[in-house]
This record gives structure tokens, C-alpha cells and sequence, in this order.
């Protein structure tokens, strides 16, 4: 998008299980959220800006060595996951969306490189008990473009490959476009095994459902055909590290009559949902999206992305929608809800319309729950970066602004917020900025 066009919030209406997302409990009745931090100060160092007492720590910067001498730290900062280790201790796994080109891959190491061709994956650092930086290491290598992903109930992290692209392609060995298992307390015992159940699709992230193990699956496709919403039914439901290499069933939403999502326009609005099974989760000779799911034929979003489970259900985003580009009608970022007890979506957040480049409110990303309440939302557009907070009354204030420059004073350029996610004591928020691949630890009086 432009950086001289822009996006606030506006309309924001949130109904029903948003509730929920403001307490971790879907039968809590208020939100615990503050409807502002206070306006952002900015910071002397020039790399974040943020409210009045709070303060951030550099954890990690693409092209510094790794602690574990494997190799720098690679680019490309993305989907993020934070992990107790005891004692106070924390571990992140860190994805790295690098490509065939990337200047800065992921380090091959033996047990751990899928495609020693390919140069995505993830590292893991350690923090200890004063949250300063005691370890970091890969902890999977040789995949590709790995944007996002999701935690899992039993501790580990699975990451997306949002690609397509077939052995051969770009000097590939491997297929790819699978999700993979990564235990950040010890990745050799999840090693480097696509979990080919769950599907070969450009992945953005997953959920898991921490009562039924159901695991639930963005596909960002930002060209016709646009994406899915999947879900995952696995054998081995809540079964722990590698239980997801048994196998099961993958099925893809169906909203009767709604072929396209953008075609959705009022906060608040109520959809019932069908689940189809997927013909072909390989996708030996068809992409899945243009696979033939019979009649009804099949529910589409473009860029579906962010994806996180909380209370009573999973919230997804599709980041935006443009007319010109085939969508049904234009968007600047949709949250929905699907809540499984009674299998319909809401449309909780709409995003729009187009304003003021200083202004945030564009093309919403990674999305988290903040344990005193809220959403926290990544930026992923034109002009400035933010990250912003959500309130249940519609309110949206800013949390986080990237004051890292990467153009001219003139044509300034900042790059994307992702991977937001908090400790698990909910004291530190962390976040990456993806260029040029900054990890950050945020405190403050968070509540």
C-alpha cells in the first residue's frame, strides 16, 4: 500500500464472545483494559516509541551473532511464541519468513534442516530470570517463508510456511508449504518433519483448541482464488509433542452464501458455518483453493493472516480486501470470531477507511490476547507501524510505534510489527520489527 494513504479504526462494534477475549473467560462481563496508555513518546534512541513508563529491551538484531555460534541472526523477523522454562525463566521461538534470496538465512544444523536448500525457519532464545538474553540457537532450519504459526496446549511451537513452491522450484530439494512442530525447550525431539495432514498451502498461522485439540488454519492467498479457513480434526486430539505426525481429517469452512468475506460489511454480523473435507490436502495436481468442494462450493477471504485462540473460540483476520484485485468489496482489515460450540462466525472488527498516513489503523496482522484484557494488533501496511490495543467499547489506542526509519527524512519507510506476544506471567510484552529483524521485551504498567 501507499505510504502516503492511511487507515484509522472506525465503526468498531464488538458483540457477543468478544467478551471473552478481555478476560481469558467467556463468562466474564467487563474488560479489564485501559482505553489508552497515553500518547507515545518519542523515543531518543530512535527505534520504538511508547506510552509514558514504559521502557523496551533489544534482545536481538538480524546480522549479530547467535549465542550458540551457529551463525548471525537471521532476517525476516515474524510469528513469535513465548514458553515458561522455570525459574522464571523464558523461552521465544522466532520465525524467519526468508525466501530463496535472503542474505541472512536460517542456519543449517544436522537434525534440524528440513531442505538444506531452503532458508527460513526458527531460532529459540533463552531468557533468564532477569529477562536478559542467555541463550539462542536454531531450532528449525531449511524451510521456507515462515510468516507465522501458533503455540500448542503441550508447550511447542508450530510454524507456517506460507509458500507453495515445489522441490525444483527456486533450487528447492523439498516440497513445501507444510506446517511444522518445533519444542523450544528441546527442538532435536521434534526435529524437522512436515506434518502433511494438516495440509500444503501458503500457511499464515494456527490455533489450537485447548479443550477439543482442534487446530484451526489461515491461508494467505492475496491474489484470486484468496484463501481458506481451515480446521484440522486430528486423530491423537490433545496428544502431545509429535501427535500431530498421526494423521487426521482436514475440512475447510463453508459459509452458505457468502462465497467471499469482503462481502460482509457490519460489525456484529452473524454467519453459520458448514465444514467441508478437503478433496486433496496434498495438493498433488490442485492448489486447495481451487480444488472442487462440490456443491455450495467454498467460503474465501483475501490475506487471511493473524489467527489466535481465546475463551471460547478462535479469532482470525483478513488483513484486507480490494475491489480491483477481484475481492467482493473493499476492506482495510476485518477480525471474526468463529465460535465452535454453535459453528458460526461473527464479524467483531472492521477496519476503515482510508485517512491520514500519521494515523494508525492499517491492514491488521498478527493479533494476540493481552492476559489483563484486550487485543493487541500488528500493523502490516503503508506509512507508520503500529502496534494497537482494542478495547470492548471500540475503542483503539496505541501501544507501540516503530520509529526506526528505513527510508529518508524525506520518504520516510518503517518496517512491520509481528510476532507480538506476552510472557507467560503477562508482565513482558514481546514484539519483532521485521525489518531490519529487531526482537524487543516491553515493560510497563501493563493491566
Amino acid at each position: 500500500m501507499s505510504t502516503t494513504r492511511r487507515q484509522i479504526l472506525t465503526g468498531v462494534v464488538f458483540h457477543g464472545a468478544l467478551g471473552a477475549l478481555f478476560t481469558g473467560s467467556p463468562a466474564a462481563a467487563e474488560p479489564r483494559a485501559p482505553a489508552d496508555y497515553g500518547p507515545l513518546l518519542p523515543d531518543p534512541q530512535g527505534l520504538l516509541d511508547l506510552p509514558e513508563g514504559f521502557r523496551y529491551r533489544v534482545l536481538s538484531r538480524a546480522g549479530s551473532p547467535l549465542r550458540s555460534g551457529e551463525g548471525p541472526v537471521p532476517a525476516n523477523c515474524d510469528g513469535m511464541g513465548a514458553f515458561a522454562a522455570g525459574g522464571g525463566r523464558v523461552r521465544l521461538v522466532r520465525n524467519h519468513e526468508n525466501r530463496a534470496t535472503a542474505a541472512l538465512p536460517v542456519p543449517t544444523v544436522e537434525g534440524l534442516t528440513y531442505d538444506p536448500y531452503a532458508r527460513g525457519g526458527c531460532t529459540v532464545l533463552t531468557l533468564d530470570e532477569r529477562g536478559e538474553v542467555a541463550g539462542e540457537r536454531v531450532g528449525i532450519a531449511g524451510t521456507a517463508v515462515n510468516c507465522a504459526g501458533g503455540s500448542t496446549p503441550w508447550h511447542t511451537w508450530l510454524t507456517c510456511e506460507e509458500t507453495e513452491d515445489r522441490a525444483g522450484t527456486d533450487g528447492y530439494a523439498e516440497d513445501h508449504g507444510y506446517v511444522f512442530e518445533v519444542d523450544p525447550a528441546a527442538p532435536h525431539r521434534t526435529g524437522a518433519v512436515p506434518l502433511t495432514a494438516l495440509g500444503r498451502f501458503a500457511h499464515e498461522a494456527v490455533a489450537v483448541d485447548p479443550y477439543r485439540g482442534v487446530v484451526y488454519e489461515t491461508e494467505d492467498a492475496f491474489v484470486r482464488p484468496f484463501g481458506l479457513f481451515y480446521r484440522f480434526l486430528p486423530e491423537l486430539p490433545l496428544g502431545g509433542r509429535g501427535s500431530l505426525r498421526a494423521g487426521g481429517r482436514l475440512e475447510a469452512m463453508r459459509v452458505p452464501g457468502v462465497p467471499d468475506l469482503a462481502q460482509v460489511t457490519e460489525p456484529g454480523t452473524v454467519l453459520p458455518v458448514e465444514w467441508v473435507p478437503v478433496p486433496d490436502p496434498s495438493a498433488a495436481s490442485t492448489p486447495i483453493r481451487l480444488q472442487d468442494f462440490g456443491r455450495g462450493g467454498i467460503t474465501h477471504a483475501q490475506k487471511l493472516e493473524g489467527c489466535y485462540w481465546g475463551g471460547a473460540g478462535v479469532y482470525f483476520v483478513s488483513s484486507y480486501a480490494r475491489a480491483r484485485e477481484g475481492a467482493a468489496a473493499d476492506h482495510f482489515g476485518q477480525v471474526w470470531f468463529y465460535d465452535p460450540r454453535h459453528a458460526r462466525i461473527t464479524l467483531e472488527v472492521l477496519f476503515g477507511p482510508a485517512t491520514d498516513i500519521r494515523l494508525p489503523g492499517d491492514s491488521p496482522d498478527n493479533i494476540c490476547l493481552a492476559p489483563g484484557g484486550g487485543l493487541m494488533v500488528c500493523e502490516d501496511g503503508g506509512g507508520a507501524q503500529y502496534v494497537l490495543g482494542v478495547t470492548r467499547d471500540g475503542t483503539v489506542y496505541p501501544v507501540a510505534r516503530n520509529a526506526d526509519n528505513l527510508g529518508t527524512a524525506e520518504v520516510p519507510e518503517w518496517g512491520e510489527f509481528a510476532g507480538v506476544t506476552f510472557s507467560p506471567d503477562g508482565e513482558t510484552m514481546f514484539l519483532n520489527a521485521y525489518t531490519p529483524g529487531t526482537t524487543f521485551a516491553v515493560t510497563g504498567p501493563w493491566c
